[in-house]
């Protein structure tokens, strides 16, 4: 069962969307609970992404796309 990689609904206080500003795992690749894994970007504000779980990346949304709290921006399987 893949574990999936969610944007916190608490990681900023406005209702603003964000965007993925990049990926410092690649598709495919073996993950560590808790290393970084990608960045947003909301009005300027750079957030890190953390893995929750060990195990194999599948990348869901790219580089570019808008996202928003409670996204699933990719799974650890």
């Amino acid at each position: 069962m893949a574990t999936e990689i969610v944007i916190p609904v608490d990681l900023w206080e406005e209702d603003t969307e964000a965007v993925v500003t990049s990926w410092l795992a690649s598709d495919g690749s073996k993950v560590e609970q808790g290393s970084l894994i990608a960045e947003i970007m909301t009005e300027k504000v750079q957030h890190e992404i953390d893995a929750p779980a060990a195990g194999t990346l599948k990348i869901i949304k790219q580089i570019d796309d808008i996202v928003a709290k409670g996204d699933v921006i990719g799974e650890i399987a």
